[in-house]
C-alpha cells in the first residue's frame, strides 16, 4: 500500500504532513508527500477576509484528492471551511496540542495586561475582535504569511509582537519567543485550533481509509471536533468569521461528557455572545448545533449580520 500526502508548503503544513508520514511509515506503509500552493498561499497582500474565507487554504488540495493524484490532504483543522463538498470528507483527527493563543516577541517583557501601548501583528479576525474588547490600547496591523515571514516582519519593526497560536509556535520550536500564554476565558480558540485534520475523497478505498483512521485519528478529538464543526456549519462560518469554539471531553461515572465554550463577537470588540453547554459524547454534533441555536438567539444572528454587512 501506498499513500500520497498533500499539502500546503510552509515549514509548518509540512510539519503536519510529515507527522502523518511518521505514523504511517511506521507500521510499514509506503508514502510520498506531494507540495500543493494554494490561494492563500499566494495572495498575502490582502487580509483572508478580503480574498473570500471559503476553501482559501483548501481548494487546490481538494481537486487533486477527486482527482486522485493525491489520497490526503493534511489540514490544520482550523482552517478548514465549515462545510466540505458531498464527495470529500474527514476520515481522522490527531491528538489535540495545547489550544491557546500566545503572545510572540523579541522582547519578552511585553504583557497585553501592563498597560502598555504598543503594536501587535495579526492576520485573525477574532484575534482583531479580542484585542479591541479587552485590550483597546493595544495597536493592530495586518499580518498575513507563514510563521517565518511574519517573523521576518516582527524582525523587521512591522510590529512590536504577533498573536498567534501556541500549537504553531510549539511545533516550529519558537518557544523561548512566548512572551505571554493568553487565557481561553478571554481568548477562547477559534473551531479546531490545535488539531491537524485528514481530508479524502469519499472515493478512496476501504482499505486506505480504515489504516489511515486507525493509525491516526485519535477518537476523543474527533468527538470534540465533531461538535466544534458543527456549530461553526450552523453558524455558517468561516476564516472571516470572529467566532469562537472550543469543546474538552471529561470522564463522568464511567461516561465520557462534551462541555463546550462557542461564541462570536463583533469586529469592533464591543458585543461578544459566549454561551457554554454539555452533553454526552454520542450527542457531539447536537451539542454544536444547540449552542449555534443558543448564540444566534442571544444576540448572534445581529452580529453576524453587522459583519456582512461590513463586508
Amino acid at each position: 500500500m501506498k499513500i500520497k500526502i498533500g499539502t500546503r508548503g510552509s515549514k509548518l503544513a509540512l510539519w503536519q504532513a510529515y507527522y502523518v508520514e511518521d505514523k504511517l511509515k511506521a507500521n510499514g506503509i509506503e508514502t510520498e508527500i506531494v507540495i500543493i500552493e494554494t490561494k492563500g498561499d499566494k495572495i498575502l497582500d490582502r487580509a483572508l477576509s478580503k480574498i473570500g474565507s471559503k476553501g482559501v487554504f483548501t481548494e487546490e488540495l481538494e481537486d487533486q484528492l477527486r482527482s486522485g493524484e493525491i489520497d490526503i490532504a493534511v489540514h490544520s483543522a482550523k482552517d478548514l471551511q465549515s462545510e466540505l463538498a458531498d464527495d470529500l470528507e474527514l476520515i481522522a483527527f490527531t491528538e489535540r496540542e495545547k489550544i491557546a493563543d500566545v503572545l510572540v516577541s523579541f522582547n519578552k517583557n511585553l504583557s497585553l495586561g501592563s498597560g502598555e501601548s504598543f503594536v501587535v501583528g495579526t492576520s485573525s479576525t477574532r484575534r482583531v475582535a479580542m484585542l479591541r474588547h479587552f485590550y483597546p490600547h493595544i495597536k493592530i496591523v495586518d499580518m498575513r504569511g507563514n510563521l517565518q515571514t511574519r517573523l521576518r516582519k516582527l524582525e523587521e519593526g512591522q510590529c512590536d509582537a504577533l498573536l498567534l497560536a501556541y500549537a504553531g509556535v510549539h511545533r516550529m520550536g519558537y518557544h523561548e519567543m512566548i512572551a505571554q500564554e493568553l487565557p481561553t476565558t478571554q481568548f477562547t480558540p477559534p473551531v479546531g485550533q490545535g488539531c491537524v485534520a485528514i481530508e479524502a475523497a469519499k472515493s478512496l478505498s476501504e482499505e486506505k481509509r480504515a489504516a489511515i483512521r486507525n493509525l491516526i485519528n485519535d477518537d476523543v478529538t474527533e468527538k470534540c471536533l465533531k461538535a466544534e464543526r458543527a456549530y461553526l456549519r450552523k453558524l455558517q462560518g468561516g476564516c472571516s468569521i470572529p467566532s469562537f469554539g472550543w469543546c474538552v471531553a471529561e470522564e463522568k461515572d464511567g461516561e465520557l461528557t462534551l462541555n463546550m465554550t462557542s461564541g462570536i463577537i463583533s469586529l469592533d470588540g464591543q458585543v461578544i455572545v459566549k454561551k457554554n453547554e454539555s452533553k454526552p459524547a454520542a450527542e457531539a454534533e447536537q451539542l454544536g448545533e444547540v449552542l449555534a441555536e443558543q448564540v444566534l438567539s442571544d444576540g448572534g444572528a445581529e452580529v453576524l449580520e453587522g459583519i456582512k454587512n461590513n463586508g
